[in-house]
């Protein structure tokens, strides 16, 4: 037997897939359905860092049922933007789970941005109230657009609040994202304004290890819900603990966290989303609660997207084969 040849996949190539975020968001439910019942393998990432709030992670993940196995190489600059750079840059390598043997290699960026929307989605379906229709975004970047887009898969959503720190960049996410969803999106000023009084909000700034949370207590409404998937650096402990339920995507990888500094002032996760998902724990109970979920950011995520990208690849013709 021969090992014959890997399948390279250009950032321009995985997103001339286009594959669609509901198929995305449909396919972390069925990966989440298989974490809950304990049929997948994930490892917390390690990590190295050099510069202060950046990560090179390696995020090793295998779905069985998916026939996924692999890892993802990702890094996070926040210092990238002040270079014309991304904030995440990196690569994912999928294996033949039969033989161990390299099938592909991607860019990871595009992968990255989608997952993380959809498993806001997943979160939301959970936790958020069905009638939401009211949400606010907060840091208008690469996070801000996925997570809108994918919420706008499950909500019908009349009214959008978003907020960066550069008000040039929420006028920007303003007018292309109103375009593209077709929803009526005002950018605000203040923070305040993209957090009260609204049904959903997604904070989606750089993580930070020694933040200086703005988010106050009392911010976040009754029977809202909140996506952070920068940790917890935009919220106060305070606002944290004022949450009826607060969930996260993976509990061994938050307690890793934890164990490297993080989560300093965040009360501990009920549960996390493959509980919830396969109906192990309950989910949003009433209206009124105040509802979080915390995602970190998982492989098994990666896996679920990229084993799509690569068939779809194979079977369109897409890419470059390189010899091993």
């Amino acid at each position: 037997m021969e090992l014959g040849s890997l399948l390279y996949l250009s950032r321009k190539d995985v997103e001339a897939i286009q594959l669609p975020m509901r198929e995305i968001i449909e396919a972390l439910e069925g990966m989440f359905t298989e974490k809950g019942a304990g049929r997948v393998e994930m490892p917390p990432k390690p990590g190295i860092h050099t510069r202060p709030d950046a990560f090179i992670h390696a995020m090793p993940a295998y779905i069985p049922s998916l026939e996924a196995a692999g890892l993802k190489w990702v890094s996070g600059y926040p210092g990238n933007q002040a270079k014309g750079l991304p904030y995440i840059t990196g690569l994912l390598i999928l294996n033949d789970p039969e033989t161990g043997a390299p099938l592909a290699v991607m860019d990871c960026a595009w992968i990255t941005a989608k997952r993380t929307g959809a498993a806001t989605a997943v979160a939301a379906k959970r936790l958020a109230r069905r009638d939401s229709s009211t949400v606010g975004i907060v840091a208008c970047g690469v996070q801000g657009r996925s997570n809108l887009e994918a919420l706008a898969c499950l909500f019908d959503i009349k009214k959008v609040k978003a907020y960066d720190l550069y008000p040039e960049i929420a006028l920007r996410y303003a007018r292309e994202m109103g375009e593209q969803l077709r929803l009526d999106i005002e950018p605000v000023k203040t923070l305040p304004e993209a957090v009260k009084d609204l049904d959903v909000v997604v904070t989606s700034g750089p993580i930070l290890k020694n933040p200086k949370p703005a988010i106050e207590p009392g911010w976040l409404a009754r029977g809202a819900f909140a996506s952070l998937v920068d940790f917890d650096s935009y919220w106060q402990g305070a606002a944290l603990r004022q949450a009826d339920k607060l969930a996260t995507d993976d509990l061994a990888q938050m307690r890793y966290y934890r164990q490297e500094g993080y989560f300093r002032e965040t009360p501990e996760a009920y549960a996390d989303l493959g509980e919830l998902v396969a109906g192990r724990k309950p989910g949003r109970e009433s209206d009124m609660e105040r509802t979080i979920s915390i995602n970190l950011g998982l492989a098994l995520e990666d896996m679920a997207t990229a084993i799509r990208v690569y068939r779809r690849a194979k079977a369109r013709g897409i890419g470059i084969g390189l010899p091993l």
